[in-house]
């Protein structure tokens, strides 16, 4: 370019694979320990990142001794919220919002520091209470998980925020000088003297004590990465943080071993940050004693929080009464199938099949099901014989929410059955382990209703609405009308057999 060519500024241009709305947003999140951005997509009830990066700036250490934000800290954070600015702004983001936690809250200088970032950032700071902090990281929790049950937990580097979460509804919040950082600090490095506050602080909480037999949602980098380390040495299928659940039992003995020994001794330990690493120990201890006390069934990694619940707060009441799993799974079908209005038909279709093979689902299963089939043609630009690979691959890893482990085994296995047939020869023996036997077989029949779909409506919308399917007797009974009528052949007679034995039942196609 030119010396004295004129700057340009980023311009927005089309892009076929985005999604059109409210957006791009982005949230700056100024923790204790970690200032972070995240730039979404748009406003939507299952946000998709555009970009997200974090800095360790440790903006809480020091505060528990000094009450005072130190200037490297503040030096560090300025120069990530100068960048931030810039990306937002080449991102060109619509809205632009900024949270401060405990660190800026409870400093003697956090007024200062929060009015440098108004001017770097050109956007009013919201410093939140401990109860918004709790609040927002419930909201968060409620838009990622689909009819929670059970306590959320949010650990920073400065503070710990509990709240009692039933569906959408959130009780009361409480805050605990328990972050990272501050319990460090407090207890002069000191795992025993860590363990002991903890202790006296939560073990009598009444609001903890309403957790026994339900789930802790656990929230925030250290327990994330807790367990990831947890993943790596359990050998786990699948590397999706966002509801990995651990059994109570387990969790407990897993945080004991993490607290007690030498950090850099661990096995596996290499999958954590060596910045996160020092502060591990206490989000064990921390997450031991919320186990003690609350006696929950087990431990939930949720990946949204304290953003998520901000912009899931921002949604109108319809919005956030929508499904967030078949929300995602629309989209991407919209984004990635041949034609979305003919996935859109299969769930009906599909449903009818399992009605009349006499195959009973539980209101999670249907909704599984329905995702199953916006998903089923996700992977038709790839090679024929890598379809279903691809498919799978995508869909044990993609950023879906409102839906477990085992939920995205049923998913990942109906895609892999209407791509590859109804053999396991290709079927990872990992993806395996999360598939009970009624998983399976469910996936299994849902693959094998998705193969006589596609051979009949060859991805062309407004063709299965027009073929019905009943039962007669102990027989499976596909009615093609009049001008659909040469649709019949071999290949659609064997795929309608081999449906039709999965329930027991025999096969025919006749004209109407």
């Amino acid at each position: 370019m030119a010396a004295d060519a004129p700057e340009r500024r980023p311009v927005a241009e089309p892009a076929p694979g985005r999604l059109p709305g409210n957006g791009p947003i982005a949230v700056v999140d100024i923790g204790s320990n970690s200032v972070r951005l995240v730039v979404y997509e748009r406003l939507a009830r299952s946000p998709t990142v555009v970009f997200n990066e974090k800095v360790l700036a440790g903006l809480g250490r020091g505060i528990a001794k000094t009450g005072r934000l130190i200037d490297q800290a503040t030096d560090q954070a300025l120069v990530a919220l100068r960048r931030f600015r810039q990306i937002s702004d080449q991102l060109g983001v619509r809205s632009f919002d900024v949270l401060a936690t405990a660190a800026s809250r409870d400093a003697e200088n956090g007024p200062a520091f929060i009015a440098e970032v108004e001017r770097i950032c050109r956007a009013p700071v919201t410093v939140l209470s401990g109860a918004s902090e709790a609040r927002y990281a419930a909201l968060g929790v409620a838009s990622g998980i689909h009819d929670p049950n059970g306590i959320a937990g949010d650990l920073g580097g400065g503070s710990l925020e509990i709240v009692d979460v039933r569906g959408g509804e959130m009780g009361g919040g409480q805050t605990f000088p328990l972050g990272g950082l501050r319990l460090q600090e407090a207890s002069d490095s000191s795992l025993r003297k860590a363990e002991k506050i903890a202790a006296d602080l939560l073990s009598a909480d009444p609001l903890l004590a309403d957790g026994e037999g339900r789930d802790f949602y656990a929230i925030g980098g250290t327990w994330r990465s807790l367990a990831r380390l947890h993943m790596f040495q359990t050998g786990y299928p699948l590397h999706v943080m966002h509801q990995y659940t651990i059994q109570a039992g387990e969790a407990l003995e897993f945080c004991r071993t993490v607290a007690r020994g030498n950090i850099d001794t661990l096995d596996s330990i290499e999958v954590v940050s060596r910045q996160r690493r020092a502060l591990l120990p206490y989000g064990a201890l921390v997450l031991a004693q919320i186990i003690r006390t609350a006696k929950p069934r087990a431990v939930v990694l949720s990946a949204l929080g304290l953003r998520e619940g901000l912009l899931y707060e921002r949604l109108s009441e319809t919005e956030r009464a929508a499904d967030p799993l078949i929300s995602a799974c629309e989209e991407l079908s919209f984004l990635r199938s041949r034609s979305p209005r003919m996935v859109a038909e299969l769930a009906a279709f599909a449903g009818r099949i399992f009605e009349l093979m006499g195959i009973d689902e539980t209101v999670d299963e249907r909704r599984l099901r329905i995702a199953a089939c916006l998903l089923s043609d996700i992977g038709w630009r790839a090679h024929p014989d890598y379809r279903g690979e691809q498919s799978v691959a995508i869909i044990s890893n993609a950023s879906f929410i409102g839906v477990d482990h085992h939920g995205r085994a049923y998913l990942a296995l109906a895609v892999y059955y209407r791509h590859f047939g109804l053999v396991d020869d290709a079927l990872s023996p990992r993806l395996r382990e999360l598939a009970t036997t009624r998983i399976k077989d469910r996936a299994r029949c849902l693959g094998a209703a998705l193969r006589l779909a596609y051979i009949l409506a060859a991805s062309a919308p407004g063709v299965l609405s027009r073929i019905a399917i009943d039962s007669v007797g102990d027989r499976l009974v596909l009615r093609l009308p009049k001008e659909l009528a040469t649709l019949d052949g071999e290949v659609v007679r064997k795929r309608l057999d081999q449906l039709a034995r999965l329930g027991g039942m025999g096969s025919a196609i006749v004209e109407t």
